[in-house]
């Protein structure tokens, strides 16, 4: 399973028109929108290609000026990923460790 976050622009007066459009298209789950006319969405899919076939078909929808890809997961990249941290973690310096966060 492929994940992609990508960013939908278009005018600030149609960003309800191309909200719905993209609620009733199933292509994507909307996240987050801005007065500007960007819009925030993820894009699920089998492999790369059904994802960019996603993409292409968000473009095509009515008032929709841009599509731009932001961030692509890969399932398998993903676990790969988080046993790469988890190493890094383990050869950190118990001196370095040790220190709080700036959140704490």
């Amino acid at each position: 399973m492929n994940i992609s976050g990508i960013v939908v622009k278009t005018a600030p007066e149609h960003l309800e028109q191309v909200m719905e459009a993209l609620n009733a298209s199933e292509l994507c789950e909307i996240h987050f929108h801005d007065g500007t006319g960007k819009i925030i969405v993820t894009v699920e899919g089998t492999d790369t290609g059904e994802e960019v076939k996603k993409m292409r078909e968000i473009m095509n929808l009515p008032h929709v000026l841009c599509v731009d890809l932001a961030y692509s997961y890969h399932e398998d990249g993903l676990q790969g990923g988080f046993e790469q941290l988890e190493s890094v973690q383990e050869a950190v310096p118990d001196s370095l460790a040790s220190i709080p966060s700036p959140d704490a």
